[in-house]
């Protein structure tokens, strides 16, 4: 009796010691990287924005910054707000349950909903119109964005963009974290631990084949990630998004917004041969900038190319397709 009672005890105790431990891990992992946007009430809940104005002698039109998956608004900032600081109004969001944003209703598990939220964070700094720039699941946001707020969007820059249906499902710890119940207690009590071990490896998994920044971790604060309930709505994100997007995207057509697609042959997370090839059949007069030898993080590896981007969507005269060639050449010698 009493060695099948510690049986039962002894998994109970290491939940309840890896429960604590990811507490306050959590806490630790805040104050490491504190926030550095202000919260916008969007309606009985709060998103976080990190709002720039244009400097006096700015030459581009207002620019929203939507991030993926995993990620937060420090991801999109750490590689466009350096080089664009001064040419443009810049906003950066944390989406819906990241960053320190709220979660919001349950909308929000889908992204027409947190399309929505970001277009009151805009109406919020009197943003009218803006170029946005989405990166991977950001891009089925600024898509979304552009179907039921069409007037808020000056142009489109997708770069590894997830927007159509693709074969095959998502990783298991996705679905496991957005069960209803054993998916709290997994991402309460083993999530941040475990992720903590695979966090680099998975850095670069995304960039491959191509090298991180050696200080991308710290810059864009991916280890936000882990904290339990942002681990939780990740999950449901991205456990959702098949479905939405085998629904929305037959509606591409409608997008009439100037639109640049940016991606990678080398691209392991998101197949560019679905998703990038297909916003570019499905919104007409777009132009997909195809890069040989990229991975999956076009934002900090094609910096140069996507400020190009904005600038063409800006009309101004850019050779997109020259610049993919010569950082074609640099990628094959350098890997950067």
């Amino acid at each position: 009796m009493r060695f099948a009672l510690s049986l039962l005890v002894l998994p109970l105790l290491v939940l309840l010691a890896l429960g604590v431990y990811s507490y306050f891990k959590s806490r630790a992992l805040e104050a490491a990287y504190p926030d550095i946007g202000e919260r916008v009430d969007v309606g009985g809940y709060s998103l976080n924005a990190l709002h720039v104005p244009a400097g006096p002698d700015a030459d581009l039109p207002p620019l929203l910054f939507i991030h993926g998956a995993s990620g937060n608004l420090r991801d999109p900032a750490g590689a466009f707000l350096a080089p664009l600081k001064g040419r443009a109004e810049m906003l950066f969001v944390d989406r819906p349950g990241h960053g320190y944003s709220d979660r919001g209703g349950p909308e929000n598990g889908m992204p027409d909903g947190q399309a929505d939220a970001i277009a009151k964070v805009m109406d919020h700094y009197r943003m009218r119109r803006a170029i946005v720039v989405a990166h991977s699941f950001g891009g089925s946001i600024a898509a979304s964005l552009a179907l039921q707020h069409p007037d808020k969007v000056q142009g489109l820059l997708f770069l590894a963009a997830a927007t159509h249906p693709w074969p095959g499902g998502v990783d298991w710890y996705y679905r496991l974290a957005s069960t209803p119940v054993i998916g709290w207690v997994f991402t309460h009590t083993i999530a941040l631990p475990a992720g903590l071990q695979r966090i680099e490896s998975g850095v670069d998994f995304v960039f491959h084949p191509n090298r991180a920044p050696e200080n991308y971790l710290q810059k864009a604060a991916i280890p936000l990630v882990l904290r339990p309930e942002t681990f939780r709505y990740n999950a449901i994100d991205v456990a959702n998004l098949h479905d939405y997007v085998s629904r929305i995207a037959r509606r591409y057509p409608e997008i009439k917004a100037p639109t640049v697609i940016v991606t990678g042959d080398e691209d392991q997370v998101v197949l560019e041969s679905i998703h990038s090839r297909g916003l570019h059949r499905d919104i007409a007069g777009s132009e997909l900038v195809w890069i040989h030898g990229l991975g999956h993080k076009p934002d900090y590896i094609a910096t140069d190319l996507a400020i190009a981007a904005m600038e063409k969507l800006a009309g101004k005269p850019r050779d997109l397709q020259a610049l993919a060639r010569a950082l074609e050449a640099r990628l094959a010698t350098d890997g950067t």
